[in-house]
C-alpha cells in the first residue's frame, strides 16, 4: 500500500496509529490508487458507526447528561471506530430490548446477542456497510440480463430462460390460489404462480426475483454465509434482500442502465419507459450505481407510508436524516401525499451547512387485496447539490442562488434553535420556557 501511494512504509506506519496527519496530498494519492470517492473519507455511510450516530445514541436521556460534545464524538469515530461501531450495537439492541422486555422476563436466552437487533435493523446495516452496491453479483446479472435484452418484452424473455434453463412454468393465477401469497414457486411442480393483483412491472420483478434464486443460487449462498448473520431468521431475510438486488440488476443491467440514466439525466419517467420498470424499482436501482470507475450520482431513498413509517432507507454516499428516528418535517417527503403523482423538488440544507437537492413523490403498493386501503406510499430521492446539474428536475432552478429549507436529522439531535416544526425538545439542552412569553418554536432551548 505504502508502494501505491508513493511514501515508505514507515509513515504509513504512523498514519495507521495516527502518529502523522493525513494531508491532503495523501488523500489524494489514496483517492487515485484505490479508486475512492474523495468523500467517503468524510462519510458516515461505510462499514462502522459515524460521529452522526453516535450522536444519536449519546442524546438518550439515559447519556445526554454526559454532556458529550460533536468534536469528542468525532474523535471516538476517528480514532476508534470498532469501539464506536460496539457503542451503536450495543443501544440498538437495548432500543429492541426496551420494545420486547418479557423475552428476557421469561428466562429466554439468546446464544449470539446480536439477535436482540431486529432481522430488518441488522440487514439494513450490513446493506449500508455495503454502500448498496456488490460487484460480483452486479457482474454476473449484468450478464444474464444483457443476454435476456428483449426489446419488446423483458418478462417474456425471463419467462423463457426459467422454462428452457430450469424447467419452471410461469403463471398469473387468481389471488385465492394464492392464499395471501403475492408469488409463489412449487419446487416438486417446477411451477411459478403470481397473483393477477400484481401490476405488469412487479410481475417482470417476480420473474427475475424467482431466475435469481434458481440461476444464482452458489453466488446467493456464498454471500449469505459470508455475512454471518446471526440467526436464520436474518439470514433468510439478507438472502431476499440480495435476490431482490439481483432481480434489479437483472432487468437493468448496470452498464447499460447507467448509460442510459446519464443520457436521460435520471428522469425517472423516461427509465421506466425504456426498461419496463416502475418508478419505485428505478429508484431503488439508482442508489446501487457505485461501481469502481462507473460511478452514478449517490442517490440516498427513503420510502414511507402517510402514517411517516420508513420502510426502505438506503444510501449511495451521505444520509442526512437519523439513524435510528425518522425525517425531519420541513422536508416536503410527507408533503408528496398532498399531490399524488407530482414530483416535488426541493434544497435542503442540514444544520452543517451541507445542501441537498431532492425529488418526493407518490408510489402505489405494489399490491392492493382490499381496495378500501389506501394504495399510497411515498418515496424521496437526494444527492449532494454538487450533483443536482446532472439530474433533470433540477432544471430551471438558481442551485445557487435559491434558498435552501433549513432541516435536521432528527427533533431530539437537531441544534437548530427556532424551529417551528420542532415535536420533542432537543436531548441534553436546557429548556428556556418564560411564562410571560412565547416563542415560535414550541421546545425554546438555551445555546449548548
Amino acid at each position: 500500500m505504502a508502494a501505491e501511494i508513493g511514501i515508505s512504509a514507515s509513515y504509513l506506519n504512523h498514519l495507521e496509529r495516527n502518529q502523522r496527519p493525513v494531508t491532503a496530498g495523501i488523500l489524494l494519492r489514496l483517492a487515485e490508487a484505490f479508486d475512492i470517492d474523495m468523500k467517503a473519507f468524510a462519510s458516515d455511510g461505510g462499514d462502522t458507526a459515524g460521529a452522526e450516530q453516535l450522536g444519536e445514541v449519546f442524546s438518550d436521556p439515559m447519556l445526554s447528561d454526559l454532556g458529550i460534545g460533536r468534536p469528542e464524538l468525532i474523535e471516538l469515530a476517528d480514532n476508534a471506530p470498532a469501539v464506536s461501531e460496539g457503542v451503536v450495537r450495543l443501544y440498538t439492541a437495548l432500543r429492541e430490548l426496551q420494545r420486547r422486555p418479557l423475552d428476557i422476563d421469561e428466562g429466554e436466552t439468546t446464544a449470539d446477542p446480536r439477535s436482540l437487533i431486529t432481522p430488518e435493523t441488522w440487514v439494513r446495516d450490513y446493506i449500508q456497510a455495503q454502500r448498496n452496491h456488490y460487484p460480483e453479483l452486479e457482474e454476473r446479472c449484468e450478464i444474464l440480463g444483457e443476454a435476456l435484452n428483449d426489446p419488446l418484452s423483458v418478462s417474456e424473455a425471463l419467462r423463457r430462460r426459467l422454462k428452457e434453463a430450469f424447467g419452471v412454468e410461469s403463471q398469473v393465477v387468481a389471488p385465492e390460489l394464492l392464499a395471501g401469497f403475492s408469488q409463489h414457486y412449487d419446487p416438486q411442480r417446477r411451477t411459478f404462480m403470481i397473483s393477477a393483483l400484481l401490476r405488469s412491472e412487479n410481475r417482470t420483478f417476480g420473474l427475475a426475483y424467482q431466475l435469481a434464486l434458481l440461476e444464482l443460487a452458489p453466488l446467493l449462498q456464498r454471500m449469505a454465509d459470508d455475512a454471518r448473520p446471526p440467526d436464520a431468521g436474518t439470514r433468510a431475510l439478507l438472502h431476499m434482500s440480495f435476490a431482490n438486488y439481483a432481480a434489479g440488476a437483472i432487468m437493468m443491467p448496470y452498464g447499460r442502465f447507467l448509460r442510459a440514466a446519464e443520457e436521460h439525466r435520471y428522469a425517472i419517467d423516461r427509465l421506466c419507459g425504456q426498461f419496463g420498470a416502475n418508478v419505485e424499482q428505478i429508484a431503488h436501482r439508482i442508489t446501487t450505481l457505485g461501481r469502481s470507475g462507473a460511478r452514478g450520482v449517490p442517490f440516498f431513498m427513503l420510502r414511507v407510508d402517510p402514517a411517516g413509517n420508513i420502510s426502505k432507507r438506503y444510501a449511495g454516499e451521505s444520509f442526512p436524516f437519523s439513524h435510528f428516528g425518522g425525517t425531519c418535517p420541513r422536508w416536503h417527503l410527507h408533503a408528496a401525499f398532498q399531490t399524488p403523482g407530482q414530483t416535488i423538488r426541493q434544497l435542503i440544507e442540514t444544520p452543517d451547512g451541507q445542501r441537498f437537492f431532492t425529488i418526493s413523490r407518490t408510489i402505489e403498493r405494489p399490491i392492493r387485496p382490499d381496495l378500501r386501503d389506501d394504495a399510497l406510499l411515498a418515496i424521496g430521492l437526494g444527492c449532494d447539490i454538487r450533483y443536482a446539474p446532472r439530474i433533470a428536475y433540477a432544471d430551471g432552478l438558481d442551485l445557487a442562488n435559491t434558498p435552501a429549507t433549513p432541516v435536521g436529522p432528527a427533533c431530539a439531535i437537531c441544534p437548530r434553535m427556532e424551529c417551528p416544526y420542532r415535536a420533542t425538545p432537543p436531548a441534553g439542552r436546557m429548556l428556556a420556557v418564560h411564562e410571560n412569553r412565547k416563542t415560535i418554536s414550541p421546545f425554546p432551548f438555551l445555546p449548548g
